[in-house]
């Protein structure tokens, strides 16, 4: 969830509702496309535990366990600089992102999912060359869909 708190939010992102008659109807609104922008087709520019010295308005970083300094306490949250600032996310199960540090992407299942490229076969007493390349192929293809990261 955003720092922020609002009277009323919808219930997955925590994004601000407008109520009949409210005054400043430009901070909700804003605050809620600010949120959606972060939010559709994700990505971050990586996993790191502390903010990063230089960067733009508008990244996103993913905080990683044993967060330090602005980020302490926000392991597993999607970080997006805003201003002088930290906007943070609480992922909530199904939000995926692309980590372009890995360029891979990342699901969130009660803690984030990173898929590891198997380790190709290599031993036994004779070698299959057919199924090792159905295993190298398989791999290749899931790394180009970003399932797998890049080697």
């Amino acid at each position: 969830m955003p720092e922020h708190t609002f009277d009323s939010m919808t219930p997955r992102f925590a994004l601000p509702l407008l109520y009949s008659g409210q005054a400043q109807k430009e901070i909700f609104v804003n605050e809620s496309l600010l949120l959606a922008d972060t939010l559709l087709h994700c990505t971050v520019r990586g996993e790191i535990a502390a903010p990063p010295e230089n960067c733009e308005d508008g990244e996103t970083w993913l905080v990683a366990p044993a967060a330090t300094g602005a980020w302490s306490g926000r392991d597993g949250a999607i970080a997006m600089k805003n201003g002088h600032s930290w906007t943070f996310i609480t992922p909530r199960d199904g939000l995926r992102v692309l980590d372009l540090t890995r360029g891979a992407t990342l699901l969130y299942l009660g803690h984030w999912r990173k898929a590891s490229v198997p380790v190709e076969p290599l031993g036994g007493t004779s070698v299959d060359g057919e199924a090792r390349t159905a295993i190298n192929d398989l791999v290749a293809a899931l790394q180009a869909l970003g399932i797998l990261p890049s080697a």
